[in-house]
C-alpha cells in the first residue's frame, strides 16, 4: 500500500514539473522528439527512485539532476559530448545556493573579527587580497593566512548548523538549517 500511495504522490510531482522539465531537456538537446524520448527516461528514473528510501529535501532540484545526468548520458553515448556542461543550477526563489549564500553572511559575523573581517572583504565584498592587506594594514601573507583559517572556521559552522544535500559530484543540491543551530539562533 505504501508503494503505491509513493507512486501517486511521484505522479503529482511530474505533472508539476514535466513541462518544465521537458522544456530544460529540449533546451540541450535541440529536438523535440529526442526530448519527448528522454523525458520519459527522467520519468523512469524518478519512478524507479521513489522506493528507495532516501529522504529527498528540494525534490524540484533532484528532478532537474536527473533530467541533466540523463542528457550528459545520452549526449557521451551517441558520441556527441564535445564539452563539459555546466552542471545545472535553476534559478528560482528556492535555489539551493542562494539558500546557502544567505547562511554565510550571518556565520561570518560569528567568527573572531581577525578572520571574519579579512573574509568579508575578500569573499563577499570581492577585493583583492592585496587590497584587504592594505585596507587592514597586515601583510599578504598574513592577510591570506587569515582567509584561509576564516574559510575553515566558517566550513565548521556551515556543517555545525545546516545539513546539506550534495549530488556526486559535490555540487549543492538542498541545504536545510538545523533547528537546533545554536549560532544562528544566537544571531536572530
Amino acid at each position: 500500500m505504501k508503494k503505491i500511495e509513493k507512486y501517486e504522490e511521484v505522479s503529482k510531482l511530474w505533472l508539476e514539473y514535466k513541462n518544465a522539465l521537458k522544456f530544460y531537456l529540449l533546451k540541450k538537446v535541440k529536438n523535440e522528439d529526442l526530448a519527448n524520448e528522454l523525458s520519459h527516461e527522467v520519468l523512469m528514473k524518478v519512478y524507479n527512485s521513489c522506493c528507495s528510501g532516501n529522504e529527498i529535501r528540494n525534490l524540484r532540484s533532484w528532478m532537474f539532476q536527473i533530467a541533466h545526468n540523463t542528457t550528459i548520458d545520452y549526449l557521451k553515448k551517441e558520441n556527441k559530448f564535445k564539452y563539459e556542461i555546466p552542471e545545472i543550477v535553476e534559478i528560482d526563489d528556492n535555489n539551493s545556493y542562494k539558500e546557502a549564500g544567505e547562511l554565510v553572511e550571518p556565520l561570518i559575523k560569528l567568527l573572531p573579527d581577525k578572520y571574519a573581517l579579512p573574509l568579508q572583504l575578500s569573499d563577499i565584498e570581492q577585493l583583492k587580497q592585496s587590497e584587504v592587506s592594505i585596507r587592514l594594514n597586515l601583510t599578504l601573507t598574513a592577510t591570506k593566512s587569515r582567509i584561509q583559517r576564516a574559510r575553515k572556521l566558517l566550513k565548521e559552522k556551515i556543517i555545525e548548523c545546516s545539513n546539506l544535500e550534495l549530488d556526486k559530484k559535490g555540487n549543492l543540491i538542498s541545504i536545510e538549517i538545523k533547528s537546533g543551530c545554536k549560532p544562528i539562533q544566537k544571531n536572530n
